[in-house]
């Protein structure tokens, strides 16, 4: 019978459970921001760019000593490769992201005084820098209304139904599509955190969920 799938369609995410999903992240967690360690747009950037394929803690873990040593574009350019590579060893891909690293300080020096773009298109510019990491810096360091979305995000936004999508372009344009103004800014850091420690990859913790009545994930665990 056809009917089954027309009442299915009904049930669909809409504008006022998406309110109420991020309103309740938001009564949750008034101020949040990223798990990242830094001191500056600078150090943003380059924790970001360290953190692909990797986790915050573990790149927290080598800035903790490696920032301390090369607060500035110049002062990374001065460690050099190897120096660079000294500080950050532990951290996944660190060969080509210390290359990645030393090559966007030397962009910052010598096209952008030394200071960290307030733009897209030369962000992206810089090796390493994809759209993801443009708008983490973008919306965390600037204040832009960017959608960041990785891995947490696209799982969560697609099992939840709030926005979703074949691929990480595709979620993000749906959530710059349907989240509320009011929201923007503070979504993607909502959505990460809610994703890395309660609606978890394998085993979601659907029990403690604070969004589990509104959520529209079929297989909900206990």
């Amino acid at each position: 019978m056809p009917a089954l799938p027309a009442l299915r369609s009904k049930k669909q995410m809409n504008k006022q459970k998406r309110i109420e999903i991020l309103s309740r992240l938001r009564a949750a967690n008034p101020t949040p921001t990223t798990e990242l360690e830094y001191s500056s747009p600078f150090e943003l950037l380059i924790a970001v760019l360290l953190s692909a394929q990797a986790t915050d803690v573990g790149v927290n873990k080598a800035t903790k000593h490696f920032f301390p040593a090369a607060r500035t574009p110049q002062a990374m350019l001065d460690l050099g490769v190897d120096g660079v590579k000294h500080y950050i060893k532990t951290i996944g891909l660190f060969n080509t992201k210390a290359e990645n690293v030393i090559k966007t300080c030397r962009i910052l020096v010598e096209q952008h005084g030394g200071e960290v773009p307030e733009n897209r298109e030369a962000l992206e510019a810089l090796p390493g820098v994809g759209r993801k990491t443009a708008n983490v810096v973008l919306n965390t360091a600037f204040g832009w209304p960017t959608i960041a979305v990785d891995t947490h995000i696209f799982r969560v936004s697609n099992r939840t139904k709030l926005a979703p999508g074949k691929n990480v372009d595709e979620v993000e344009h749906k959530l710059l599509k349907v989240v509320p103004a009011e929201f923007k800014l503070d979504v993607h850091h909502w959505l990460i955190l809610h994703g890395r420690y309660t609606c978890v990859a394998r085993k979601p913790r659907c029990g403690s969920c604070l969004i589990e009545d509104l959520c529209e994930f079929k297989e909900k665990t206990d």
